[in-house]
């Protein structure tokens, strides 16, 4: 802009321009309300009936109240809700020279070398019990539909028969493919029962809090000797979650969700 000012300026009547620098333009830019040399992205909303389905994931929560009510008062219905998701591209990282522990007058906490080797990325493919805050985990390099159906078998072997298993989930690929379909159809009817987020309400499904709060604590700062060593550790770590559960709970737009249900069985 600035270098346009200076060539174009004095032909259009304004001298000064002549002499006009990136810094005065910059901070002319600064001060304005329009800055038409920044960026701000936003997420445009494409999915026409994202109220609908919201308020059906809403609903699915609503039961998961339900149900810890009624296995509270010794009233268990052969019902489980579990909250499926992938964390692809869990980086592998391992260390070029020793880790330095902490040392007094040298540096308070552990100094690690800037260089690193990179061995590859695995997923984690889980799902968690909203009613007992089980975690079923799998790990593999890639999140396709064949590692998806995986989970499910996992999840079917899991539950005694009879059991009606209520899924959550976004509109990944692997989870609409025909090789999944195919596979449900083989499960006996009403096993399963799937519920999708809408369109980018990825944040809906309450298994994104669990992989945050994963990411943090067993995954930061990881370092490994091998992609083996990454999953072996990622799997301890659901094993100790699971040790100590945290039900996994939400209660926003609740009352919303009921009212929606309610007006759905007057249809």
């Amino acid at each position: 802009m600035a270098r346009h000012a200076r060539e174009h300026g004095p032909a259009a009547g304004h001298q000064r321009l002549a002499n006009l620098v990136q810094g005065t333009v910059c901070k002319i830019l600064g001060k304005e309300e329009i800055k038409p040399h920044k960026v701000r992205y936003y997420l445009e909303n494409r999915d026409a009936e994202f109220e609908q389905k919201m308020a059906e994931v809403l609903c699915v929560f609503r039961e998961v109240q339900v149900l810890k009510k009624a296995l509270c008062q010794g009233r268990a219905k052969p019902v489980t809700i579990v909250s499926c998701h992938e964390k692809p591209g869990t980086q592998a990282i391992a260390t070029t020279a020793p880790d330095l522990p902490p040392e007094p007058g040298v540096h308070s906490g552990f100094a690690r070398d800037h260089e690193y080797k990179r061995h590859g990325t695995l997923s984690l493919l889980a799902g968690i019990d909203l009613l007992t805050g089980k975690v079923h985990a799998l790990v593999r390099d890639r999140h396709r539909s064949r590692e998806f159906i995986e989970l499910l078998r996992l999840l079917d072997a899991a539950y005694p028969r009879g059991t009606t298993i209520k899924l959550i989930l976004d509109n990944h690929s692997a989870h609409i493919s025909r090789e999944n379909r195919a596979w449900l159809a083989t499960r006996p009817n009403g096993r399963f029962e799937l519920t999708f987020t809408p369109k980018h309400g990825w944040w809906l499904n309450l298994i994104e809090g669990f992989f945050s709060n994963f990411a943090r604590s067993v995954l930061r700062h990881i370092r490994v000797a091998s992609k083996y060593e990454l999953k072996e550790r990622i799997m301890a770590g659901t094993d100790d979650i699971n040790r100590h559960p945290v039900i996994q709970t939400w209660s926003y737009k609740l009352a919303e969700a009921a009212l929606y249900d309610s007006n759905q069985e007057k249809r």
